[in-house]
């Protein structure tokens, strides 16, 4: 079980309290997301734009770099990662980027500096727990020069202790450009809709088992991971007999994120019967979980294992 950009139901995501609090809650590691500054440094952030998870918008000094960008392909209006030297990221306060969810954890926004990975690192080694890292929008970032592998390789060989690392990608090109450096670090694949290709025929569809078969012949990647309502018994049993593991994202307890059978009242941010639906999705056998609220999470593991 690993704490979703640390206990992010608890304090903001990715700032050092977070990630601390996931690996005292009983978290076996944590996740985090990694894009890439102007001068090259990983930085822990979900996203290359900044404003909805840092106070760059009330930063008079940055007002001037506010621009239109892509985001995964989309167009939108704030203040990227790529525009910025590392040192002044650091100069960043991280904040709760759901707040009218999660109004506990706003009531820290501003305690904690944005992180680069080598921070991540040292921190998570320290409690010798696992560090999954996923590559934000790496094709993006190497157009811009900035590969994000290469840069992920550099800043961790700088770590006097590394942790134990595996690396995560919604770009299977980036984990394979990895694999062919040799890295010892397993590779997950994330899945999120079924991929789309084209023939001359136009779009064709391509299924999970198709991605489980380009996959096995690939040492390097561990397995796939794809959001909870796509996990089937069928996919597991599929992707265990070609000897890839299933993760799945992402455990939250708010009647939003459940599916309809298990909230409770009327209020989307209220809490609902977490319980049962993560012991049903436990129940088939996926091999890692990512969880908002680790603690939560560790119960309902414990659980499933008493169960006769």
């Amino acid at each position: 079980m690993l704490g979703h950009r640390g206990a992010c139901g608890y304090l903001p995501e990715l700032t050092s309290p977070a990630l601390e609090l996931a690996l005292a809650q009983g978290a076996d590691g944590v996740e985090v997301d990694v894009v890439a500054s102007r001068d090259g440094v990983p930085v822990v952030r979900h996203e290359r734009e900044l404003s909805a998870s840092t106070d760059i918008a009330a930063r008079p000094e940055f007002a001037d770099r506010r621009r239109e960008g892509l985001l995964d392909g989309v167009p939108a209006v704030g203040w990227f990662a790529e525009d910025f030297d590392w040192a002044e990221l650091a100069t960043l306060r991280a904040r709760e980027r759901m707040p009218a969810l999660r109004p506990r954890s706003a009531a820290h926004d501003g305690e904690s500096a944005v992180l680069r990975l080598a921070d991540v690192a040292a921190l998570v080694a320290k409690a010798g727990s696992l560090l999954v890292v996923e590559l934000k929008e790496p094709a993006f970032s190497a157009a811009l020069g900035l590969p994000l592998p290469e840069l992920v390789l550099g800043e961790l060989a700088g770590v006097p202790a590394s942790p134990r690392i595996v690396v995560e990608s919604f770009e299977k090109s980036a984990l394979a450009d990895l694999a062919a450096r040799g890295v010892a670090w397993p590779l997950v694949y994330l899945l999120d809709d079924h991929g789309a290709a084209a023939d001359e025929h136009g779009p064709v569809r391509r299924t999970y088992a198709d991605e489980l078969a380009d996959l096995r012949p690939l040492t390097a990647f561990r397995g796939v991971s794809v959001p909870i309502p796509l996990v089937t018994d069928a996919l597991v049993r599929r992707a265990h007999e070609a000897g890839l593991e299933v993760w799945t994202w992402t455990l939250r307890p708010e009647n939003r994120f459940l599916p309809h059978r298990y909230r409770r009242g009327t209020d989307a941010v209220a809490t609902g019967d977490w319980r049962s639906a993560w012991t049903a999705l436990l129940s088939t056998g996926v091999d890692a979980v990512f969880a908002d609220h680790p603690d939560l999470a560790v119960r309902a593991r414990s659980h499933v294992r008493e169960r006769p």
